[in-house]
């Protein structure tokens, strides 16, 4: 869940090791290895590293948490990788200490990794049994799962508003019925993930004959989609900029998405702390679905900077002083 993409939304563990190690260099631009080092420097409680998958809303709410945690004594800074199967071994290690997360996908990824790519499914629309899963698959990787609010992000699929009356699609079962040979705009991981590609195939019977890895979400993929290069996009329910490219969702209505509430994620050792915690839950309890629609769209339409306009909705949500 933006360019306001959520990249990170998944279900299968990727790359080896040295892949890892790699991968975590190249987008941060300094090495995690060196986070240790820094604990206890600083701000009276320690530094505390904040990681952000790249997308708006990750961005976003990692921006959120890092004014948060500062007002609460905590040094912060935020440290962006690209998706999920970067930042959670990080996170697992300790080189990062809290990251924003969405309890289906966070639960089916660490489900993939414990138990196999064709483990039975662990995530449903129910968020409580959902979080309950889900913790039980972080803890022994040092993992804590805080409590989920109300807002909730999913994958997401959108084509042009011309395409779907051409082809008179209101659902992704109609793509599927339709037979339209589909290029599908989306990030590399998609190939993998059983909510996207595989899914898409499986579930809907879409003909998806290539990927065009430009990123979830992102003006680049809605360009290729708007353009007519691409067919499909693989967005978020919260993306804010759909009317700017022309694109319209189709119904998930065999509802391949699980409810994917948002939640924070830390590392038990680290970040565990109550205070954390408690900080955190303030905003838990005040964000709406709505609040991140009107975020990604401060960003993504209007392009304000995520530190401002996250200042700006803290504030505003009595959480912050001017």
């Amino acid at each position: 869940m933006s360019s306001t993409s959520r990249a990170a939304r998944t279900a299968l563990v990727a790359g080896t090791a040295i892949a890892l190690a790699a991968g975590l260099a190249a987008c941060s631009g300094e090495s995690l290895e060196d986070k240790g080092g820094s604990k206890g420097k600083g701000g009276a409680k320690g530094e505390i590293v904040i990681g952000s998958a790249g997308f708006t809303e990750s961005k976003l709410l990692a921006e959120i948490y890092s004014k948060i945690l500062d007002d609460a004594g905590y040094e912060t800074r935020v440290q962006t990788l690209s998706n999920r199967e970067l930042y959670e071994p990080a996170l697992e290690k300790g080189q990062i200490d809290i990251v924003p997360e969405y309890a289906s996908t966070l639960a089916e990824f660490l489900n993939a990794k414990a138990n196999g790519s064709k483990a039975k499914p662990v995530a449903s629309s129910d968020i409580d049994k959902t979080v309950t899963a889900l913790k039980k698959l972080a803890a022994p990787r040092g993992l804590k799962v805080l409590p989920a609010g109300a807002a909730t992000d999913q994958n997401a699929f959108a084509v042009t508003k011309e395409f779907a009356a051409e082809h008179k699609l209101k659902t992704l079962s109609d793509l599927g019925a339709s037979g339209q040979k589909i290029k599908l705009a989306s990030g590399e991981e998609c190939e993998t993930r059983v909510f996207c590609k595989p899914g898409l195939e499986k579930t809907y019977g879409i003909d998806i004959t290539a990927l065009d890895p430009k990123g979830v979400g992102t003006p680049q993929s809605k360009q290729a989609v708007k353009d007519g290069s691409d067919q499909l996009v693989l967005t978020t329910t919260t993306d804010a900029t759909l009317d700017t490219f022309g694109l319209v969702l189709l119904k998930d209505d065999k509802k391949l998405q699980n409810a994917d509430n948002v939640l924070p994620v830390v590392n038990a050792k680290s970040a565990g702390d109550k205070k954390i915690e408690t900080a955190l839950g303030k905003l838990t309890g005040v964000l709406t679905t709505g609040d991140l629609i009107n975020l990604n769209r401060k960003v993504d339409a209007e392009r304000l900077k995520p530190t401002d306009v996250a200042q700006t909705y803290l504030v505003s949500k009595g959480l912050l002083k001017k």
